[in-house]
């Protein structure tokens, strides 16, 4: 894989970037005909199910993708190991196979996600254009905080080596010895999730660091795997401790490590579109929506050959905007709201958990840490919060309690049912890396499945 030569004063890592969305589309449509057949003729599972619902992968525009059926994660877990190791998926044979990561399993069974090298070239293009729309340049040091260990985001260090950069593979270690790394080799860039960004910010503190000082070289920290990236106070409690700008990325295992980021306006998620197609349905019947308005996000492959993802029904909740960025940049941004199997209904309002993090990490008085339990009480949905106070706080927890509820109350338009206040390092939320802060104890799924629409996912996510 050669490395990409351009200049380090140009702005764009690739012409591409900014396409006239007309010139964009055609290369698309172009992309998605070769994708369709190629999927058609190579995997067991889209020559069925496509046959089975009468569409024919030889399309004319990319309005006719509507007409083809959905995948999920369901799909993939019961493909997987269906006559072949990587399943009736996948359009390749395993010696084409070059890397394969997993999913997480949090929703499930694990899934593979297989790359063949072509998949992984463009793989890592796709991380060095996105790095380098960060700042990244050739003369940068990358240190990569991400786990290796069969996580999609691991190899994406090579996307930073692609561009140039000294690529600097500590992965997931303990804070001390990723504080003793970050002091010694001085990284400009920096790369872990919203928790863990934050948390090793306290520790650094409690170390007798100052991250202003003791790492002053650190300009930019990019942070994926929850949805704190894109949530302002979040990026700014980050920015405050570090004094390095953040920046969000957002990847699925299902298709790259890291799919779509943010430019320096940080106005949503830049998608990679001449990869990627993206669509917003209506979560319960599916019809495509306009741009803007709040669905499921689902996500075709336009170059992948090992495993094309055709109509991936993401579980995200977001919307799109495709008009031109300030940055100049053409591609379609997204916005995450969260997940739709985190989403709850309290007297017929819909909450995410990212709505709660807002609150929480504005608050100047709270340690940012926190939690959140959904359950049924007399047939209906409530949840409460549980939150830390600041390190040597004497500010009564009452009087913490009810700050905060009023203003979850405000900003969610639902009061919770209680709010639960610890002192700093009581509440055991933290975590080395990514953390699960949203408790599901619904017992009544006739409501679940009325958000979700998807009973099976549901289910899955109670395991």
């Amino acid at each position: 894989m050669a490395k990409k030569n351009v200049p380090y004063d140009e702005k764009y890592y690739d012409d591409v970037e900014t396409w006239p969305r007309e010139k964009l589309e055609e290369l698309q449509l172009e992309r998605l005909r070769d994708e369709l057949v190629w999927s058609y003729e190579n995997s067991p599972y889209y020559k069925r199910a496509w046959d089975e619902a009468g569409v024919d992968p030889h399309i004319t525009s990319l309005k006719d993708l509507e007409k083809f059926p959905f995948i999920d994660k369901q799909t993939e877990r019961d493909c997987q190991g269906i006559g072949s190791f990587f399943g009736e998926l996948c359009c390749v044979p395993e010696d084409d196979v070059v890397y394969m990561a997993t999913s997480s399993g949090s929703t499930g069974v694990p899934t593979m996600s297989p790359f063949s090298q072509h998949d992984f070239d463009e793989f890592m293009r796709a991380e060095a254009r996105l790095f380098w729309q960060t700042g990244m340049r050739p003369n940068d040091r990358y240190l990569h905080g991400m786990n290796f260990a069969l996580y999609v985001g691991g190899p994406c260090v090579i996307g930073a080596q692609e561009l140039g950069a000294l690529g600097i593979w500590v992965g997931a270690v303990p804070s001390d010895r990723l504080l003793w790394a970050m002091k010694h080799y001085q990284p400009t860039h920096f790369w872990s999730s919203p928790s863990y960004a934050w948390l090793l910010g306290q520790k650094a503190l409690e170390k007798g660091y100052g991250p202003k000082v003791d790492f002053a070289n650190l300009r930019t920290i990019i942070i994926s795997g929850e949805p704190g990236g894109s949530i302002e106070t979040t990026r700014k409690a980050i920015e405050d401790i570090w004094d390095a700008s953040v920046y969000d990325f957002f990847g699925l295992s299902d298709i790259y490590g890291a799919c779509a980021g943010m430019c320096e306006h940080k106005d949503g998620l830049h998608i990679i579109e001449d990869q990627i197609l993206v669509e917003i349905i209506d979560p319960v019947t599916g019809e495509v929506l306009p741009d803007g308005e709040k669905g499921e996000i689902v996500y075709t492959t336009l170059t992948k050959r090992s495993r094309p993802m055709i109509r991936f029904r993401s579980g995200d909740i977001g919307w799109v905007n495709r008009n031109k960025c300030e940055c100049g940049r053409t591609m379609t941004r997204i916005y995450i709201s969260g997940r739709k199997d985190e989403m709850f209904i309290v007297s017929a309002v819909n909450v995410f958990p990212s709505d709660i993090e807002y609150i929480v990490r504005q608050d100047k008085g709270l340690s940012g840490e926190y939690r959140i339990r959904a359950y049924d009480e007399n047939h209906t949905t409530k949840y409460e919060v549980s939150v830390e106070r600041v390190f040597d706080s004497d500010e009564p927890f009452d009087q913490i309690a009810s700050r905060v509820e009023n203003a979850l109350k405000t900003h969610t338009g639902v009061r919770p049912a209680r709010v639960l206040v610890y002192d700093t390092d009581k509440l055991g939320a933290s975590g080395e890396h990514k953390v699960k802060r949203f408790i599901d104890e619904r017992t009544s799924t006739a409501e679940a499945k009325e958000v979700m629409h998807e009973a099976e996912e549901h289910a899955a996510h109670k395991k």
